[in-house]
């Protein structure tokens, strides 16, 4: 008779994301895991496989969390332009309160740990950015269908600009909030919406 699982195993997958994304992937260990997850370290292998593989799952899952909400604030009918900017904005507030600041992106954070030589971590983070530069390319095109941005703007070109703005407004934040810094680069990257 088999036994059946005596925990929650999406708690502990979300257990796990909360731990990884507090400290990294080399900074946690197996007793972390355990000791964080209250589960045994043969119960953590048997159902989500090694550090590795939970780590991965925990990625994908913080990725799949943040994609859907994303899409939603900049898919709302009317004006788009004030979404954009208000995302652009948040993810200002964010690099520089606490204790956002400290935690980062985590698909940011990973990219800076792992991303050079971790394919699988690379590619869960690639998705994750093409899917944001997606959304933000749907949002910006129709932005220019719309008037609200000209018609000679590139709103994939610019979805890429505010791509790499909003993940360098991570970056910064985590090493220590430069407020100059970020209201310029925020002051910068609204100019641009017109």
């Amino acid at each position: 008779m088999a036994r059946t699982k005596e925990f929650d195993p999406d708690a502990a997958l979300q257990s796990a994301l909360e731990l990884f994304w507090e400290r990294g992937y080399e900074a946690t260990s197996m007793a972390d895991l355990v000791a964080r997850l209250g589960i045994a370290r043969a119960s953590i292998y048997a159902t989500f496989g090694n550090k590795h593989d939970l780590y991965l799952a925990a990625l994908d899952r913080y990725r799949e969390a943040r994609n859907p909400e994303l899409f939603e604030e900049l898919s709302r009918p009317g004006p788009v332009l004030p979404a954009v900017r208000a995302l652009v904005e948040r993810f200002a507030r964010q690099a520089s309160e606490e204790p956002t600041r400290l935690r980062g992106c985590f698909l940011t954070n990973t990219a800076a740990e792992l991303g050079a030589h971790d394919p699988g971590a690379a590619r869960i983070v690639e998705h994750g950015w093409s899917q944001m530069e997606t959304n933000l390319t749907l949002a910006l095109t129709r932005a220019r269908a719309q008037g609200e941005l000209g018609p000679d703007r590139d709103p994939q070109a610019l979805a890429r600009f505010l791509l790499v703005v909003l993940q360098g407004m991570r970056v910064v934040g985590k090493a220590g909030p430069d407020a100059h810094r970020l209201r310029d680069a925020t002051r910068q990257a609204l100019s641009l919406l017109g």
